[in-house]
């Protein structure tokens, strides 16, 4: 038995090393119009044999430059319909609308799943079927990113990933056509449905390979919103009134021929709410953040590789603008200043971002600006006189929102928000000492936090 094995390997090899030896000496000693006219044939001959046609899907294309927008919509279509059929599935936890955690699955790398459900609620061929399969290039483990909480990212990070769809040549059109649309279209609502916001900060090394996002998320969950916002009643009216006009005006900024995005500049004193406003805006809008580091950005490709990767329904927001960078009256600095700026980068140049102030106003509105679409670009600051102009001019801020000291109309928002209490005989007294007095909000909220289980509103 196994010597008629061997004997059966033995010819095999041989048979593989005459056609190897063959097609080289065709290769070179034919001529070109006859291997034309022969690898023509060759071809035919193979769609004979292999009748099945394979469609990749990349998550990048333009050599990793752009983020595919059908790859997440075809991942959201087939989680959904392959947990019951693939036998290795990942899991991923998420929140509901109840705020529980719940489990969602997808289908593993290199697992492929059988996809007939169109043909029977569309009425298609009754053999129409088609093959999915989930794939990923092994990454490069020496370029892989290191993760926030120790060793590398994971193995997500650094391979090139892809869908593949492989169906029988008859079908070409309906699936070119009708089947791709149904897939897209699916998955385009199953995506709103499971929407679940993200809080994203920017990565300070993105690995260098096909997956080479620079972002890295965690679930939105920050509870704040207009209603609990220490503020003046009709500055808070105001505001939402004008976040949710900006939402409603995709049409209107196409028709003025503006890009649909819109600056806030925050600024005030420390405490007194600025990335609370930022939260209630996101919640109230229900869009993502990214929370940008800009002294972890090396320069502005970086920085416009970051702009890139975002997308629309987010805030953009910079926090402290006037700590990130040397960006404060950049361009008024004396020559003294501008070299000893130039001094500290030679010497430490890996340390140094090399993001300047035409870099950043390229990014909040320059031609990549209009990329993705319904976005906020928010800046916070303590103080708004250091920055400089160009950086808060109308058209790039266009709404400055000022956040102060608390005053009687915030401190009766946060009495109800911590005591439940809406009215109280110190109050007059109160509203006279805030008068007098500066206090944030947050040192307003620290007093009226119980301390003990038997605090109240006395």
């Amino acid at each position: 038995m196994m010597q008629g094995i061997e004997e059966l390997w033995g010819k095999l090899g041989s048979g593989v090393v005459t056609l190897l030896v063959l097609w080289a000496t065709f290769d070179k000693y034919f001529p070109s119009e006859l291997r034309h006219f022969f690898k023509r044939y060759v071809k035919k001959f193979k769609g004979v044999v292999n009748p099945y046609i394979q469609i990749t899907f990349p998550e990048f294309s333009g050599n990793g430059f752009h983020r595919s927008k059908a790859y997440p919509v075809i991942e959201r279509y087939l989680s959904a319909n392959s947990s019951a059929e693939a036998k290795c599935l990942k899991a991923e936890d998420t929140i509901d609308g109840s705020s529980q955690t719940t489990l969602v699955f997808s289908m593993d790398y290199h697992e492929e799943i059988t996809d007939d459900t169109f043909a029977k609620n569309a009425g298609a061929d009754a053999g129409f079927k088609v093959w999915w399969t989930s794939c990923r290039d092994e990454p490069n483990r020496q370029n892989m990113p290191v993760s926030f909480f120790g060793g590398t990212r994971g193995a997500d990070d650094g391979g090139r990933r892809y869908f593949t769809l492989k169906f029988h040549q008859r079908y070409r059109d309906v699936v070119t056509g009708a089947y791709l649309k149904h897939v897209l279209q699916e998955g385009k609502e199953i995506a709103v449905k499971d929407r679940q916001r993200k809080l994203y900060t920017n990565c300070t090394n993105s690995g260098g390979g096909y997956n080479r996002s620079t972002w890295i998320h965690v679930p939105f969950e920050h509870p704040a919103n207009f209603e609990t916002l220490a503020m003046d009643p009709e500055k808070k009216k105001e505001i939402v009134d004008d976040l949710l006009k900006f939402k409603q005006s995709k049409d209107y900024y196409a028709k003025i021929g503006k890009s649909w995005k819109r600056g806030y500049l925050l600024y005030g004193p420390p405490g007194t709410g600025k990335s609370s406003m930022v939260a209630s805006m996101a919640n109230l809008l229900e869009y993502d953040i990214y929370d940008l580091e800009l002294t972890a950005v090396m320069d502005n490709t970086t920085l416009r590789n970051l702009l890139i990767d975002t997308v629309g329904k987010s805030i953009i927001v910079i926090e402290d603008i006037d700590c990130s960078l040397d960006l404060t009256g950049q361009r008024k600095g004396s020559n003294l200043e501008k070299n000893l700026r130039k001094n500290e980068e030679e010497m430490n140049p890996k340390t140094t971002s090399q993001v300047s102030l035409s870099g950043l106003l390229n990014f909040i509105d320059g031609l990549w600006s209009a990329i993705g679409g319904e976005r906020l670009i928010v800046f916070t600051t303590n103080f708004k006189e250091k920055l400089d102009p160009a950086l808060i001019r109308s058209g790039r801020m266009d709404k400055h929102v000022e956040l102060s000291y608390c005053r009687f109309e915030g401190f009766k928002v946060l009495a109800k928000n911590y005591l439940d209490i809406e009215g109280h005989s110190l109050f007059p007294r109160i509203e006279q000492l805030l008068t007098e007095r500066d206090m944030t909000p947050a040192d307003v909220a620290e007093t009226l936090m119980p301390k003990s289980p038997q605090d109240d509103a006395a």
